[in-house]
């Protein structure tokens, strides 16, 4: 008797291993194929079972969670969604994530390591704390200037901190509301659809992930890689420009706008917008120099996130000299996104450094201990101080007494460059109209606020675009919003 009890002991010890063996094969080995099997829901319910962690703004959550007591419980919901949706992103259950709620996704959704109390304590527990919370450097009041001041009108702004690369704000017009894709129904899918099939593209984020042809703006960063180079040693001398001026090679005429454009000076043809002066000296400073200026600024940069990634803005190396004219006015092949040229406005104000921008402040978990925080990003010289200094004399020319007026802040400096961008084909399309700015309160030490706008379907007179018609007045409702006490 006491043998078959032996037996049986062995067998169902040998038993127990193969189980053993099998659970070792199924959670290591093959884990991953069953976490990845579309059949496999556990995941996907685990992760709606609970509520997200919230993105802030000036300590405010402008995101939360629904209860929908079903199978995917919590759904994502939006305070001033279309407001701040070229921040947030979406989080949708049938669609995904963009933007911050894609970048911190594993924060929010309380999957990310650095939420457990223990190394590896939720593999062993299969637990999911909390979803954390993110805070953005977003200003409210100059966020909601800039959307307010677009209005109907399709375009974006982009406003950052000079001296820290801190983003104040971040819009676009068109919007959207982020909540109408939270769920995972009917109405989430045929919100998707007219989002998707909409013309004006409002899920886009043109402050971000859209480039533009700068126009005149991008003469901020040709004066500065003349005076750099040596090209330009003296502002108020005569330029020998002609009106207008050919294009080396071709017989294509570039004219201006504006009157009084012969010869101007530097100062001159910088304070009201003279394309001729601008292409010469273009010219006169040469590709080499003029790209590795732009590229100081920041153009042609890979992999720029802030923390969620930015399209590439442009500029040319392989360009003939008639081609390298267009470029200096911000023509031809030259493109750049609102953020970039509100970079550019930046480093001017910033004594010729370039701030890496970013978009998220501090990490918190949902107890508020924090996770990470941020701070200045890295720093490059885009120009030498001295020409900086210059520059913010031709700038504030611009604002004081050419075509910004109309961005002048009382009781403040400020400095600016107007813009108007030709496009499509054969410059059929209407000019964007662009405006890049900073400004200081009288009496401070620094910039706090340098700004980008550009208005996609303004009207087309170059009066309402460079006089600060469209752009301009946006871009003082953005400033004033950051330098009010």
């Amino acid at each position: 008797m006491t043998r078959y009890i032996r037996r049986a002991a062995v067998f169902c010890g040998l038993l127990l291993f193969a189980l053993l063996v099998n659970a070792t094969r199924v959670q290591v080995l093959h884990a991953d194929a069953y976490d990845e099997n579309p059949a496999n829901r556990r995941d996907t319910i685990a992760r709606y079972r609970q509520p997200r962690g919230d993105i802030l703004v000036d300590g405010r959550p402008v995101t939360g969670s629904r209860d929908t007591r079903e199978h995917l419980r919590y759904e994502r919901t939006y305070a001033d969604g279309p407001l701040y949706a070229p921040v947030t992103g979406f989080a949708s259950q049938e669609y995904g994530t963009t933007l911050l709620e894609h970048t911190e996704d594993g924060l929010l959704a309380g999957t990310d390591p650095l939420l457990q109390p223990l190394p590896l304590w939720n593999d062993f527990t299969r637990s999911r704390n909390a979803g954390g919370d993110v805070l953005t450097t977003i200003h409210p009041a100059a966020q909601r200037a800039a959307y307010e001041g677009l209005r109907s009108r399709k375009g974006a702004v982009a406003a950052v901190e000079p001296s820290t690369g801190r983003i104040l704000a971040l819009v676009s017009v068109p919007s959207y509301d982020p909540e109408l894709l939270s769920g995972n129904g009917a109405a989430a899918r045929q919100a998707w659809a007219r989002l998707n099939a909409d013309p004006d593209k409002p899920m886009l984020n043109r402050a971000a992930r859209q480039t533009y042809p700068p126009g005149s703006t991008f003469k901020v960063v040709t004066a500065a890689a003349a005076l750099d180079a040596g090209v330009v040693t003296d502002l108020d001398e005569p330029t020998d420009s002609p009106d207008p001026y050919t294009l080396p090679g071709t017989t294509t005429r570039l004219t201006n706008e504006s009157r009084g454009c012969a010869d101007a000076s530097v100062r001159e043809a910088f304070t009201w917008s003279c394309n001729t002066v601008f292409a010469k000296v273009g010219v006169a400073t040469g590709l080499a120099d003029l790209t590795a200026t732009a590229e100081g600024f920041g153009f042609n940069e890979e992999g720029l996130r802030v923390p969620f990634p930015v399209a590439r803005s442009t500029f040319d190396t392989t360009m003939d000299r008639a081609q390298l004219a267009l470029s200096s006015i911000g023509q031809y092949n030259t493109r750049a996104t609102p953020l970039q040229m509100a970079m550019v406005a930046a480093a001017v104000a910033n004594n010729g450094h370039v701030r890496e921008p970013y978009l998220v402040e501090r990490t918190t978990r949902a107890s508020g201990g924090t996770v990470s925080t941020a701070g200045p990003g890295r720093s490059r010289q885009a120009m030498y101080p001295s020409t900086a200094l210059r520059m913010r004399e031709l700038m504030r020319g611009v604002v004081e007494e050419g075509t910004g007026t109309n961005a002048a802040i009382r009781g403040a400096v400020v400095g600016g460059k107007t813009g108007t961008a030709q496009h499509g084909i054969g410059n059929s399309g209407t000019p964007y109209a662009w405006f890049v700015s900073w400004a200081q309160n009288d009496g401070d030490a620094e910039a706090k606020v340098a700004v980008a706008v550009v208005v996609e379907d303004a009207a087309a007179s170059r009066r309402e675009i460079s006089g600060g018609g469209t752009a301009a007045p946006i871009a003082k409702a953005v400033m004033e919003a950051v330098l009010k006490p």
